[in-house]
């Protein structure tokens, strides 16, 4: 997955918003809470986060680690993009977005609607 792809598939999740914060990230949110970004300068890099029980096992692997700043909060970042699959890159950015929607005010929640 490359930039153009990651953007794409994030702004295909319903609710989604993006903008650009820290001069060089490329962040997505969902009711105003962010569940990933991406670095704009190259190589591609990206941050999401992971469920608690997936966060050691993820960082354990060859170019992902605990994301700075954030790894408190269960994010991991990916150094390289060939590290995930297409299938586990669209299965984590999917699941971070619920990690966080989940985490949301009920009334947020609702006017977002049931996506998946």
């Amino acid at each position: 997955m490359n930039i153009e792809e990651f953007r794409k598939f994030c702004l295909n999740l319903p609710a989604v918003t993006e903008d650009i914060k820290w001069e060089n990230n490329l962040v997505f949110s969902v009711g105003g809470k962010m569940f990933c970004l991406a670095d704009l300068d190259p190589p591609f890099q990206a941050s999401f986060k992971v469920r608690e029980e997936e966060f050691e096992e993820l960082s354990a692997r060859d170019d992902i680690i605990q994301a700075p700043y954030f790894a408190r909060m269960k994010w991991v970042k990916v150094m390289d993009e060939s590290a995930l699959s297409r299938q586990e890159w669209e299965h984590f950015l999917r699941q971070s977005y619920q990690l966080v929607k989940s985490k949301l005010p009920k009334k947020t929640r609702e006017s977002i609607g049931n996506d998946e």
